[in-house]
């Protein structure tokens, strides 16, 4: 099969195609003639060098698809491959998967309780682009965040696959969302993805927006993909008992912690990561997102918000396409 590796840390003038053996479904795993496979900022952190492969998963980035089952692998202990909510699965059957890697491939096995059915109304190729932030935002978001209905919420980077998806999610869950983005279009996007107000943070201070949006109050959750010089300034848009989520550190990995604020308004500051987690931890997520996320996909309240779509064989673009940070939304590869 054709595959994309990576030859050696660098830019994305490493990713090369080659031809690679067709991996094999292990006990409980399918076997998925991927379509597209989304591109996320970890793929790009992988090919730097500065995020490797959990051990024994294959070097091939990648990490969310969307395609056919080809093969069932055999049973494991609970039974012959199923998803996490129970069900069989069956070759020929349309699914997008959450995997640990191999996704920039002709074909990619995942762990079938990782799988979910292609949501109704949505294109197959666009499913490559729903299980990375889709899992991401809701185990944080909601699980560690506690968003609940009526609470106010602050993204940061309201255009990113993890923006566009967060906000979607929360408003057609009846939260109110303040966004923050880095220019008049992406602002305007992010509005009219259903955030209440989207801050230029390049032009304004989003303490002192969010400040006037709630009327002094303060966001109940902020989820924040950018870390660093960020993390007081978070604190501080914070309403009492609010619950920073943190997942990632575009901005650096240390920050000073302003602890008075912490005792002061209760708050509670949490994060996570994803690929590590196991294959039971991932379908847990999997459940909850097929009982409460899928029916909103199919009823067309939210959706994969795809920027870009970009052969497989040229997947040095589709990572400069996401480095020069224009985009609003995701990048596919279509194999």
């Amino acid at each position: 099969m054709r595959a994309v590796e990576i030859s050696e840390p660098g830019g994305p003038e490493v990713l090369r195609i080659v031809d690679r053996p067709e991996p094999s479904p292990g006990p409980g795993e399918v076997l998925i003639d991927v379509v597209a496979a989304g591109v996320n900022r970890p793929d790009l952190m992988q090919r730097e060098g500065r995020y490797p492969p959990p051990h024994g998963t294959t070097d091939i980035p990648g990490l969310e698809i969307a395609g056919r089952i080809a093969a069932i692998g055999p049973p494991d202990d609970t039974g012959a491959p199923h998803s996490a909510s129970g069900r069989p699965w069956a070759i020929g059957d349309e699914v997008c998967a959450l995997v640990a890697g191999g996704g920039y491939a002709e074909r990619c096995v995942a762990p079938g309780v990782q799988v979910l059915p292609r949501p109704t109304g949505v294109d197959l190729a666009d499913a490559g682009a729903i299980p990375e932030t889709y899992f991401t935002v809701w185990t944080n978001l909601f699980d560690r965040g506690r968003l609940a209905r009526g609470e106010w919420l602050l993204v940061h980077g309201g255009t990113s696959g993890i923006g566009t998806t967060a906000i979607q999610i929360a408003v057609a869950r009846n939260a109110r969302v303040i966004a923050t983005a880095g220019s008049t279009e992406k602002c305007q996007a992010a509005e009219a993805l259903g955030a209440a107000q989207a801050v230029n943070y390049r032009a304004e201070d989003f303490v002192a927006a969010v400040r006037h949006a709630t009327g002094n109050r303060g966001v109940d959750v902020v989820l924040d993909i950018v870390g660093g010089d960020y993390f007081p300034r978070n604190l501080e848009c914070l309403a009492r008992d609010g619950r920073l989520v943190q997942i990632g550190l575009m901005r650096g990995a240390t920050a000073e912690i302003p602890l008075r604020q912490i005792l002061l308004k209760r708050l509670t500051i949490t994060g996570s990561t994803l690929r590590v987690r196991t294959p039971s931890e991932k379908g847990a997520i999997a459940v909850a997102l097929e009982r409460e996320v899928w029916p909103l996909l199919s009823a067309g309240h939210v959706r994969p918000v795809v920027a870009a779509r970009v052969p497989l064989s040229d997947a040095a673009q589709a990572h400069r396409l996401l480095e020069q940070g224009q985009i609003i939304g995701k990048v596919i590869l279509e194999t």
